[in-house]
């Protein structure tokens, strides 16, 4: 991603599953989210994503997973690499958001800017949380398609040329990220105790499997 170095790691320590598959530069260690320390290598490839919605008393979701997050339930206490999961998990909603807006400029395809309206208000909830838990926000004051961390910013780059290139390629991008969120965010589920941040990871898994069930049909048309 940053160097030859970091890719041929990245390949080596992760794997690539699938031709076309998504890979970034990941934390290692479990439950540390997409695109945490840029040092830690490991795959971020495709994966399988069931359909459904995930409890936690969320509320009712729109088909484009628009409900605002709830951040009502009681706060509780984040070990460090929870922590970085949960700054990881901002750039992670930014990245989607980023990339849709872009690609509904460009393309007449309304799901991406339905969807890209879904992502910012997921960013809305995560910066919540990073306020009360007193975690730097790496996408404050970011614009669209800039991030903190070159990383992400090598990933973004990637994915929008990659999705530049057909309507088709980019619905093939998108579908990629929302089967990588659902996963990233199965992960950081695991272990974690404190009931807000269980609650908003809840609804955005719902709200990715709904995105990508929306994605998915877009690909058949």
């Amino acid at each position: 991603m940053n160097s030859k170095a970091r890719l041929a790691a990245m390949l080596v320590t992760g794997g690539v599953f699938a031709a076309g598959a998504v890979a970034v530069a990941v934390p290692a260690v479990a439950g540390a989210g997409p695109f945490g320390n840029p040092s830690s290598a490991a795959s971020w490839a495709g994966q399988g994503a069931g359909s459904g919605m995930a409890g936690g008393g969320m509320g009712r979701h729109a088909q484009d997973g628009s409900c605002l997050p709830s951040t009502s339930a009681p706060a509780g206490v984040l070990n460090e690499q929870q922590k970085t999961a949960l700054a990881a998990m901002a750039q992670e909603e930014k990245l989607a958001g980023d990339l849709y807006r872009a690609f509904a400029a460009q393309y007449p395809v309304a799901v991406f800017d339905r969807i890209a309206a879904a992502e910012d208000q997921h960013l809305t909830a995560v910066r919540t949380l990073l306020a009360r838990y007193g975690i730097s926000d790496p996408t404050e004051g970011k614009p669209a398609g800039q991030f903190a961390d070159a990383t992400v910013q090598a990933t973004y780059d990637r994915l929008l040329a990659q999705g530049k290139g057909s309507q088709s390629a980019a619905i093939g991008v998108a579908q990629q990220v929302e089967r990588t969120d659902i996963a990233d965010l199965q992960q950081a589920l695991n272990g974690l105790d404190a009931a807000d941040v269980t609650q908003v990871y809840q609804h955005l898994l719902a709200a990715s499997r709904q995105h990508l069930t929306a994605f998915s049909t877009w690909a058949t048309r």
